[in-house]
């Protein structure tokens, strides 16, 4: 198998020739999205859209840096705050309405833990996989192999190095689940502030149009 090859099956490879040639292409892209008018919101759209291997209406503040692009697939209406960092060298998919908060970094990229099998350069990719509807707190570390379920919270400055199911808010370092979010969690925006009644009418309208 080539590199490439084995990289794209999560089995141990060498970043060659071949590999640094696809990367190319994201740095050129990267590098566009990030030096563009900040204001320029139709620009960095399109960027956006020929970057990534899948969205639907996803807009990225600038700076961003990722590996490959090609590797990340997000649903609809995707957000990515200010300085996230995607490492991209597995498939990293992402579901609807997601929201990624400042500095927050993806990683599928690893390297073996022993020495003598680090130091040959060999290192592996393992795929992330976000559900819908989950927002990630800044600075927050995914870290290789992690699912994480629809509907979750991650709490700022977690680092993610296990599972979390849907429907709950976790957060630490490991991040760990510190409760389930309920339907008593729609009145509070934040803490014990509640929705006013403006806002909760116009949700409900919503709701029927």
């Amino acid at each position: 198998m080539t590199n490439k090859e084995r990289r794209d099956q999560e089995l141990l490879y060498i970043s060659d020739q071949e590999v640094f040639e696809e990367q190319k292409r994201a740095r050129r892209l990267t590098q566009k999205m990030n030096m563009v008018d900040r204001s320029d919101f139709e620009t960095i759209c399109k960027i956006v859209k020929e970057l990534l291997g899948k969205s639907d209406g996803a807009f990225i503040n600038p700076p961003f840096y990722c590996d490959y692009g090609t590797h990340i697939e997000v649903g609809k209406n995707f957000f990515a705050n200010y300085n996230c960092t995607i490492l991209d060298v597995a498939k990293v998919t992402i579901g609807d309405n997601c929201m990624l908060a400042p500095n927050v970094a993806i990683y599928t990229a690893g390297h073996p833990i022993h020495p003598d099998v680090r130091n040959t350069a060999y290192e592996y990719g393992i795929a992330v996989t976000i559900g819908d509807n989950v927002w990630i707190g800044g600075n927050t570390v995914i870290c290789p192999g992690v699912q994480i379920g629809s509907n979750t919270v991650i709490g700022a400055g977690s680092v993610v190095t296990k599972d979390i199911p849907d429907w709950v808010v976790a957060a630490g370092n490991p991040c760990k689940v510190i409760r389930e979010i309920t339907d008593q969690d729609r009145k509070f925006y934040f803490r014990d502030r509640e929705l006013d009644q403006e806002v909760w009418q116009e949700m409900q309208r919503c709701k029927t149009v």
